[in-house]
């Protein structure tokens, strides 16, 4: 008697995620890209916890990665987005400057216009592709 195929090997690849019918922005300027989710999602999560090491943990990336980012996006602007201080008695920190403020607002405005011209689109790409597959037990 055979056994049954593992799922997994089979298409070699892993189950495919939940759809979320959201289209993601990413701004292309030059040959950079200043700004998109992942940096995006990275500076807000300083703004919140005034610290590097938390925000990357906070975006679920590596310090040292979300240090490569923010120095990234502090060079393609005109000033930087984040500012540090650096440790002492009271410990570092980082804060989101004004021009950073300004950047996160002008990209959510733009991401905004984005979802409500094309959610219909994305929706009806969204049909077409195969359910997911259901996970074997054991």
């Amino acid at each position: 008697m055979a056994s049954a195929p593992n799922v997994a090997t089979k298409a070699n690849r892993p189950p495919r995620p939940k759809v979320v019918e959201a289209p993601q922005v990413r701004i292309l300027l030059g040959s950079s890209y200043p700004l998109g989710p992942g940096k995006v999602r990275l500076l807000e999560a300083v703004g919140r916890t005034g610290s590097i090491s938390a925000a990357a943990r906070a975006a679920n990336m590596s310090y040292r990665r979300a240090w490569v980012l923010i120095d990234e996006v502090n060079h393609l602007f005109r000033g930087p987005l984040v500012e540090t201080t650096t440790g002492g008695k009271g410990g570092g920190g980082a804060r989101i400057t004004e021009l950073g403020e300004t950047a996160l607002a002008r990209y959510h405005a733009i991401e905004a216009k984005v979802r409500s011209v094309v959610e219909g689109e994305v929706a009806s790409l969204a049909e077409l592709l195969a359910p997911p597959r259901k996970r074997s037990s054991g």
